[in-house]
């Protein structure tokens, strides 16, 4: 998924703010995933994601102008968790950054629920 860094996204050494990356991977996450999707499971069923634990790895920043891409792969190791190996690019050099990113599911009581079947299904395969 591509991602273009603007300036807002910078500190003032022009370089990507740290956190920032978590931004751009939520939103490939959200995108693998679906945002309607996303949506619809907690309206009708009230299911939401939340993260569970996030590990980064940080080789070399992104800077104002770059266009990055957001690397996902997913897997769902048990029924109560899903886990995204994640990485920016810029161009073909190697990964500026890379995270395993850990989600479960919570009911609207924020109570763990398991994560729901159609998601399982698709993540185990």
């Amino acid at each position: 998924m591509p991602v273009q860094v603007y300036y807002e996204d910078t500190d003032f050494t022009g370089v990507v703010y740290h956190a920032n990356y978590l931004k751009y991977f939520e939103r490939a996450r959200e995108h693998l995933l679906g945002v309607e999707a996303l949506v619809k499971l907690y309206q009708e069923r009230g299911v939401g994601f939340v993260v569970y634990k996030a590990e980064l790895t940080y080789r070399e920043g992104a800077v104002h102008g770059d266009l990055l891409e957001v690397r996902t792969t997913a897997n769902a190791p048990s029924e109560y968790r899903a886990m995204f190996n994640q990485s920016i690019w810029r161009g073909g050099k190697g990964p500026l950054v890379e995270g395993l990113i850990t989600l479960c599911c919570v009911d609207p009581q924020r109570r763990l629920v398991p994560l729901p079947e159609e998601v399982y299904a698709a993540l185990k395969g």
